[in-house]
């Protein structure tokens, strides 16, 4: 297939699923600033939504040094000046299925231009501040709608597979974002003792981490226990069947990576196997013991590294 429309494929669904992930994001800080809690504890759950996506400095730029919920979300949803807004993901991922609609299913196109109009009436309404959470619940929807649409109808030939390729590695780095900033969120030694009222803020910090991801319910179904962060981090990082872990997300790109994969990939799929392999075999108490932080730090340029050699090896970017 020619390397453009690859191109378009891949961050058709980046953008699809960066959108699902600003929005989940969202949706968990927005319903734990409603708990009982003191000032400096929420506005530290809404700088960690900058910190995560990198966007402290743009804020900072529009906004000034005062970070408010208001402002925040107005950032992060409908601001197009912002590359990480749920409305320029879903610009960009309408723009980019535009661009090959040969490539794709009618149902797929559909559903990416209706998303891309209902937003816009969405926010012209009003909806989105009279009821922020049914929102993102929207927002949500329309990504698993697309992806199942996607799965549903699509031949599973090289634009099937370069399009899962780009969920996937999306979903990678905003997981791996969204663990390093909420694990330094906790200011108190969460690996030791802790005191009543800290196990309580413990308690709705994990859940919240864990719902960010939709794993609250896997978390109880796998581990039938209390909330620990050892195992936060180990369902999110080394479980396979985990959805959004970062074992799943690579096992996808592994796979997809190999059916597409030419003579110039030889070494791009290899690292890709590599860092496969080593969540494949890690432990969760090596990991913790040699610091989680520069594990994970590790293993984002890692994936923007592997990002860009697909870039290389087999997409010509667009325009």
């Amino acid at each position: 297939m020619l390397s453009r429309t690859a191109d378009h494929l891949f961050w058709m669904s980046r953008y699809t699923e960066r959108a699902e992930n600003t929005a989940r994001m969202l949706d968990v800080n927005y319903q734990t600033s409603l708990l009982p809690q003191s000032a400096a504890v929420a506005q530290v759950g809404w700088e960690g939504l900058l910190v995560i996506s990198e966007l402290m400095p743009a804020y900072n730029k529009k906004y000034g040094e005062a970070i408010t919920p208001r402002n925040v979300l107005d950032f992060m949803v409908r601001d197009e000046s912002n590359p990480s807004s749920i409305a320029t993901c879903l610009k960009a991922a309408r723009e980019n299925a535009r661009a090959v609609r040969g490539a794709l299913t009618t149902e797929l196109w559909e559903t990416q231009n209706q998303t891309w109009l209902e937003l816009g009436r969405m926010l012209k309404s009003k909806n989105f501040e009279r009821d922020p959470s049914e929102f993102f619940e929207w927002v949500k929807f329309r990504s698993h709608l697309s992806r199942g649409v996607a799965i549903g109808t699509m031949l599973q030939d090289e634009a099937f597979h370069f399009y899962r390729m780009g969920t996937f590695l999306e979903r990678a780095d905003n997981t791996a974002r969204l663990l390093d900033v909420k694990f330094h969120a906790v200011h108190s030694d969460f690996f030791g003792a802790a005191s009543e009222l800290d196990q309580e803020y413990d308690f709705y910090h994990w859940s919240a981490i864990l719902r960010s991801v939709s794993g609250f319910e896997v978390y109880r179904k796998v581990y039938r226990d209390v909330i620990s962060p050892e195992r936060v981090a180990e369902l999110l990082i080394l479980r396979a069947d985990m959805p959004r872990s970062l074992a799943a997300s690579l096992n996808e790109v592994v796979n997809n990576l190999t059916v597409v994969s030419n003579d110039l990939s030889a070494e791009t799929l290899r690292r890709a196997g590599k860092l496969k392999a080593d969540l494949q075999y890690a432990r969760i108490d090596e990991i913790l013991a040699t610091g989680l932080h520069a594990f994970l730090t590790q293993f984002l340029d890692r994936v923007n590294e592997l990002g860009g050699r697909i870039s290389k090896d087999f997409l010509v970017p667009a325009g």
